[in-house]
């Protein structure tokens, strides 16, 4: 985890208030516009000229049922819908949560409509859906698989049987494992590179660095200056920061205590091996004792 503090000239992107002060807040969305069209790759006619913020919080059709709060969720020019999430760490069943994230968008589509006349006005469903997307920002590596090297990874539904053939386009899931991009300002080749470096980097950066030299980048390094917050807006991001650390200290504690236990254990197995070798040996309690430096009450107990 960063070591970054209150006092750094940047605020940290990935704490929930710089993420959604970016990606989620209307007023900003030339941000998200931006960083979507340089992660599908858009140009010229096929580029998003605009976003409209939706409600992140989707209820489920049966009330007992689990509803799902996005972080940001938002609609482009086609009607193509968007889930942007950001995750710290790795979650049980990620995979699966980003699957049921999807099923909300999907659900919400099954607009009612008259597709014809008929003699007792029978409603029909139009059952053509605009494209889904669920991308996930993540400060992990999904698995240990030496092969996933991409830092960016698309799955899509295909057949099996047709080579890979796509079997429809209205579902895509992005995941993004930032810790996997390792590139130096230097290295930086497109508008994608640009914007992990930003995100990556950005609390500790003294300066916007002269690589990312478009306008964009401008306003982001502008709006992401902490010396300029109103007193609300310092109080909101530091209860979010403080969040964002207590969360990785639990994680730092979690690690260290189990490679304490694990240490510990293999300690206790060792001196288990050599009291019972010793033992077959024919030598006594006391002997045992004065070798290992045990009590007996530990070697009866290891016997």
């Amino acid at each position: 985890m960063p070591s970054e503090g209150i006092y750094e000239r940047f605020i940290n992107f990935y704490t929930d208030f710089a993420f959604k002060k970016f990606f989620g807040t209307p007023a900003n969305k030339e941000f998200l516009i931006s960083f979507l069209n340089a992660l599908l790759k858009l140009e010229g006619d096929e580029e998003i000229k605009d976003i409209k913020h939706l409600n992140t919080e989707k209820l489920p059709i049966v009330e007992a049922d689990r509803k799902a709060i996005y972080d940001v969720y938002c609609e482009n020019n086609k009607g193509e819908r968007f889930i942007v999430e950001m995750q710290k760490a790795s979650q049980i069943n990620f995979i699966d949560r980003s699957i049921y994230y999807a099923s909300f968008p999907i659900q919400e589509q099954g607009e009612k409509g008259y597709i014809r006349e008929m003699d007792d006005k029978k409603v029909y469903w139009k059952y053509e859906l605009r494209k889904v997307y669920v991308i996930g920002v993540l400060n992990f590596i999904i698995d240990d698989n030496p092969k996933h090297t991409e830092v960016v990874t698309h799955a899509k539904l295909r057949y099996d049987e047709y080579e890979n053939e796509l079997y429809s386009d209205k579902l895509e899931f992005i995941n993004i494992e930032m810790p996997k991009f390792k590139k130096s300002e230097d290295e930086l080749e497109d508008m994608l590179d640009k914007w992990f470096y930003a995100m990556k980097n950005l609390y500790h950066l003294a300066d916007r660095p002269k690589a990312l030299r478009e306008a964009i980048f401008k306003r982001l390094f502008n709006l992401a200056e902490i010396s300029k917050y109103k007193p609300n807006e310092l109080l909101a991001y530091r209860d979010s920061l403080k969040d964002y650390r207590d969360y990785y200290n639990t994680i730092d504690f979690a690690e260290i205590k189990g490679r304490k236990e694990g240490r510990e254990e293999g300690r206790a197995e060792e001196q288990l091996a050599i009291v019972r070798r010793m033992r077959t040996k024919g030598l006594d309690t006391a002997t045992i004792a004065d070798f290992t430096g045990l009590s007996p009450e530990e070697i009866e107990q290891l016997s």
